[in-house]
This record gives structure tokens, sequence and C-alpha cells, in this order.
């Protein structure tokens, strides 16, 4: 679900201050840069704080002996550089104060021309000039939804999360948290990399779905958390099977395991299985590896790794058919793996 369509589903409802605004026609309202203040001017004490400890450092070099003041010499040469270099910088720009609708406006103009970050710093702006304006709310809202359009996730968390801490009770409140779990959701790394943002995002998808069931944000939520889940399940599969090739086979089964447990409505339930299956033939532990092949052939009668467990099964000199068809035997081996005998994986009511 695309986060770009704000105006519905994806983003508030919101009214533009055009419609309300005092200041006449708003057509004629030219984009308005935000007054920043300079960097120069935000960093100028810290400039200034570092100077002087280098000045300190080079005057005791100075007072440490000849061959001293000869490499000091040299390193206030550099610093006069470096101190000149620092005292130069854009001038700084006069504070003016202006209207918030045409602060509103003019950052409104900059996200719908795509210039996300100059967006973002401009409802800043509208929040600082006027902390108590009902739009420096808004302004809130569409930096975080600005700053996810840019790409700079961590970001957009940060300014969600912080409407939230301001803002619970406000209408705006789920797509904040759901655009929050999305930006983590958005950064899921492959499954040959830690998933920690997987497992947040995930924490983060529930929430949506829990605090706000009924929103159509909670819908989308619950179908990230499938893909996720399904991205966790890959994880352990992919570590399984490292574990498998090296000989590792305990270490191999908690990992499959762990698919079967945590992840039984995924699509890797059935390879999993039936590397169950040869993990513990090659440890000679048959009766679970018949267990795992049985329960493989009672949810997925039809799966290639179905066909990889009987083949397998059947060349270590098993009959998987008849053992199967021992009595008590299917419903023992499903109470192994945690599945329960009425449904199949699909939860499905067996006739």
């Amino acid at each position: 679900m695309g986060l770009s369509e704000w105006a519905g589903l994806n983003g508030p409802e919101w009214v533009e201050p055009r419609e309300w605004s005092s200041v006449g026609d708003p057509t004629a309202i030219a984009p308005i840069k935000a007054p920043w203040y300079s960097s120069g001017a935000r960093t100028s004490g810290a400039k200034f704080h570092g100077q002087v400890l280098l000045l300190n450092l080079l005057q005791r070099f100075w007072n440490a002996g000849f061959w001293s003041r000869v490499r000091a010499t040299l390193m206030m040469v550099g610093a006069a550089a470096i101190v000149a270099a620092c005292s130069s910088g854009p001038a700084e720009v006069a504070y003016v104060e202006q209207p918030v609708e045409e602060l509103y406006n003019a950052a409104l103009d900059l996200l719908t021309s795509e210039n996300y970050r100059e967006a973002a710093n401009a409802f800043d702006e509208v929040e600082r000039q006027h902390p108590y304006s009902i739009w420096a709310t808004r302004a809130q809202l569409m930096a975080a939804f600005a700053h996810y359009q840019q790409g700079d996730f961590d970001d957009t968390i940060l300014a969600a999360e912080r409407f939230l801490q301001l803002h619970p009770g406000s209408p705006d409140a789920p797509y904040a948290h759901y655009l929050a779990a999305v930006s983590f959701y958005d950064q899921i790394a492959d499954v040959g990399r830690d998933q920690a943002m997987t497992e947040m995002a995930m924490y983060n998808l529930q929430q949506v779905m829990l605090r706000y069931p009924e929103t159509e944000y909670a819908r989308d939520a619950g179908l990230k958390i499938d893909l996720a889940r399904e991205h966790l399940a890959g994880k352990e599969m992919e570590v399984g099977r490292f574990y498998l090739d090296r000989g590792q086979f305990v270490a191999a089964i908690n990992r499959f395991r762990t698919v079967i447990d945590d992840f039984q409505t995924t699509s890797h339930v059935p390879e999993a299985l039936h590397r169950l299956a040869e993990s513990y033939l090659s440890l000679g532990v048959t009766q679970e590896a018949q267990a795992a092949a049985a329960v493989l052939g009672y949810n997925f009668p039809g799966s290639e790794w179905y066909a990889h467990s009987y083949r397998l099964l059947s060349g270590a000199g098993f009959d998987v058919d008849a053992v199967i068809e021992e009595p008590g035997f299917l419903e023992r081996a499903l109470e192994l793996f945690n599945f329960d005998i009425d449904f199949n994986i699909f939860g499905q009511r067996e006739g």
C-alpha cells in the first residue's frame, strides 16, 4: 500500500490552510524559503571552543623545547589555516517570523514538488515558529511523511514516535504508528543478514493491529506481518541448511524445529519437515525421521519435499507406506511436531 496517497487511506485527512488563509489570494503566494539559521551560526560556539583547545595544545609544545618549538611552528601554520577556514562560512540569515499560513503553504509546495528533505525542514519550521497553532500539530505529522518519502526512515520513526508521545489521542495516531511500522518494514534486509529490523517491524505492525483493529492500517499491517514471518522463517531455514551441510545435525534440527513451532503457516514448513527427516536419519534416529516424513505426507501429500523424503527413507530400507499405516503412528507423529490430528496445516478439518 503506497504511502504517497496520503489524503485517504494512506495518510491523514487534512485541509490545506489556503482554504482559510487570510493573506489574500492563495494562488499569489510564492514558495517561501524558511529563514533557517546557517550551519555556521549553529556551530560557531563549538568551533571557537575547539580553536582555543588547539592553541593551548600548541603552547605546551612550544614550552617543551627547541625541537618541539620547530614542530609547533609547523603545526601553528596549519592551525592558522584551520582557524581561517572555520571562520569563513555562509552569512547568517536574520530570523524573520512569518505567518503560519505562509510557512505551511510553502512546506506543502515543497512536498508537492518532491523536495522532500526541504519540505521536512519547512514543516519543522512551522512548529518552531508557531508551536501552539493547530497547524503545528499537522506539520509534525507531515514532516514525518516527508522524511518517509525521502527514504530517511530513522528520521521518520523519530518524528512519528514524537507525534505519538505528544498527541496519543489524536485521530491521526493510527497513521503515525503505521508510518513508523512501515519504516521498520522497508528496512528489512535479505535473509543472509541480521533480522533485528524484521523483528522490530513485526512488533510495530502487531501494535498497529492491536491498538487500531478497525482501521485499514490494521488490515495492511496484517499482510505485512505475514510477509515478515516468511522472512524470519527463511532466515531459520538458511541457518539450518548451513549446519546440515557441515554435519552439525543437532544444531540443524533446532533451527528446523523453530520453523515448525513458530512459523507453522509459512511456505517453508514442507522443506523444514523434509530437512528434519534428513537430519534425524543422519543421526540414526529413525523413528523421528519417519515421523517427520509422515507429517509431511499428511499435510503436503503432493509436495516435492514429500517425494524427496519418500525416496530418502525408501533408500534407507524403510517401507514408508507401511510405517504410516501402523495404528496410532500418525497421531504420535503429529503430536511430536505439535500438529492437531483433526486439522491439516491450513486449518482444514479432515474427514
